[in-house]
């Protein structure tokens, strides 16, 4: 197939209505490539409407709901429209809603409890640290 032969497929598919789950998921930029969208896809992963879709060539619709992880955090996401590319991410954004719990908001971290890989300590977090030691 042929570059034309394929923007020809993408159009069609786009004016029926429907789209692939994967082409859709990558479009919007859930996933960096589109076989990624497809692995997720075939593991059994991705739910549509509570039913889970073992196909990456399942179709998908404007109004349909999916549910899948991403990382450490579950989406739920109701798909809006559907694109004809793979745009920039505000053009990818506004293909769905955004159905997802908010996350739980975590507390600041003592000067005493920094996460590993942030740096050196500032010179507050530093006296901090001497206090809570000259303590003990």
């Amino acid at each position: 197939m042929t570059d034309d032969d394929d923007l020809k497929v993408e159009m069609e598919e786009v004016a029926s209505g429907r789209l692939r789950l994967d082409k859709w998921l990558w479009y919007a930029r859930f996933f960096k490539t589109r076989s990624l969208a497809a692995k997720l896809c075939a593991a059994g992963a991705i739910r549509i409407g509570g039913m889970p879709v073992t196909k990456a060539h399942h179709s998908v619709k404007p109004g349909d709901v999916l549910t899948f992880a991403q990382g450490r955090h579950i989406r739920v996401i109701k798909i809006v429209a559907l694109g004809a590319r793979r745009g920039p991410a505000p053009e990818a954004q506004a293909l769905y809603e955004d159905l997802s719990p908010p996350a739980p908001e975590t507390a600041m971290p003592r000067a005493a409890e920094r996460p590993s890989g942030s740096g050196r300590p500032t010179k507050a977090e530093r006296r901090a640290t001497e206090k809570l030691r000259e303590e003990f």
